[in-house]
C-alpha cells in the first residue's frame, strides 16, 4: 500500500517549499509521501535553504525544483501552499481531499550582508519547522489529514 501524497507548493520551489518538504519528511515520512513543486519553478534549490536545513540535520541537497503540473496525474491527497501566489495559482488535483495554506516570508528576497540574509533563512526555517512539526504530530495522533 502506498503512502498518501502531501504536495507542498510555492511559486519558485527554491526555498520555502523545499524547507517544508525536508522538515515534514523528517517528521512524518513514515506516514506520508512528501513532495514539493512550484507554479513558476526557479530551476534550482537555493543554497542557503540547503545550508540552514543542514544545520538541523536535514539534507535537501538532492532536491530539485519541479513544476506543479508534474503532479496533476498523481494521487495527491493533501496540498499545502506556503506562499500566497501558489495558493492562488494552485489547481485542484485529482483525488485531492485536503488543502491548507500556511504563508511564510520568502527568504530569497532577504537583503543585507551574508549573516543578515542567513538570519532570515534561519528564522523562516524555524517558523516552517514549528508549523510542519505540529502538522506531523497531528498526523501521528490521527487528528489531521
Amino acid at each position: 500500500m502506498s503512502l498518501p501524497t502531501v504536495l507542498i507548493l510555492c511559486t519558485g520551489n527554491s526555498c520555502r517549499s523545499h524547507m517544508a518538504e525536508g522538515i515534514l519528511r523528517a517528521a512524518a515520512g513514515d506516514l506520508i509521501d512528501v513532495r514539493s513543486a512550484g507554479s513558476k519553478p526557479a530551476g534550482y534549490v537555493h543554497p542557503k535553504a540547503i545550508a540552514v536545513l543542514d544545520e538541523i540535520g536535514i539534507d535537501i541537497s538532492h532536491h530539485t525544483s519541479k513544476h506543479m503540473d508534474e503532479f496533476l496525474n498523481q494521487d495527491v491527497r493533501t496540498v499545502i501552499t506556503v506562499c500566497g501566489n501558489a495558493d492562488q495559482a494552485c489547481p485542484v488535483f485529482p483525488g485531492q481531499v485536503n488543502r491548507h495554506h500556511w504563508g511564510f516570508e520568502d527568504p530569497a528576497h532577504a537583503i543585507g550582508n551574508d549573516d543578515e540574509i542567513l538570519a532570515v533563512f534561519r528564522r523562516v526555517r524555524d517558523e516552517i519547522r514549528l508549523v510542519f512539526e505540529a502538522y506531523a504530530a497531528g498526523l501521528r495522533e490521527g487528528r489531521v489529514s
